[in-house]
């Protein structure tokens, strides 16, 4: 049977190759979007080269590692309910689940550019992929921070943070298209 320390470092693992796949998903939409700025013959070559891309990481490591991730976490809660119990796990929890509809939101913008349907633009996407960071910030932070008595205040920053970056990208955009 395994122990709680391999139940763990399975979570951890999986957790780390599903922000991997997450992030990379997200840079594979932001050249496919890119690439229909190109002459087509250059499409007829790149579009088909992201979507087989994008497909064997959305299907063989992005969608798994959410699974597993998510499963051994579970594991690891009903191992030890104390653990609902503790305000920071209410909120990690919380952001774990805006990382699973994120996750779901990833997934339907994935069929879109499958489909060729999707007409988001590469900056569009290159914001999208920030929101991940963001929920990868938070989420450490909460689960070092979580004895200590600033982890709210750590969380409270990041999210502030998070809407200054959001900011900042679309300053860069507007101040770039006017050159």
């Amino acid at each position: 049977m395994s122990t709680l320390f391999e139940i763990k470092a399975l979570h951890i693992i999986f957790v780390v190759t599903w922000f991997a796949g997450l992030f990379y998903i997200v840079r594979l939409f932001v050249y496919q979007a890119e690439a229909k700025e190109r002459p087509q013959n250059e499409q007829d070559i790149l579009i088909p080269q992201y979507q087989l891309m994008a497909k064997r990481l959305w299907y063989g490591i992005t969608w798994p590692s959410m699974i597993l991730a998510t499963t051994f976490g579970t594991w690891m809660i009903i191992d030890q309910p104390a653990l609902l119990t503790r305000p920071w796990m209410h909120i990690k929890l919380s952001f774990v689940a805006g990382l699973i509809i994120y996750h779901f939101i990833c997934h339907a913008f994935f069929k879109k550019l499958q489909s060729n349907s999707d007409t988001r633009t590469g900056n569009f996407y290159r914001i999208w992929n920030e929101v991940a960071t963001l929920f990868l910030v938070a989420i450490v932070f909460l689960v070092i921070l979580k004895e200590n008595g600033n982890w709210w205040l750590g969380t409270i920053c990041f999210i502030l943070f998070g809407f200054a970056l959001m900011l900042a990208i679309k300053i860069y955009k507007r101040l770039r298209e006017k050159k």
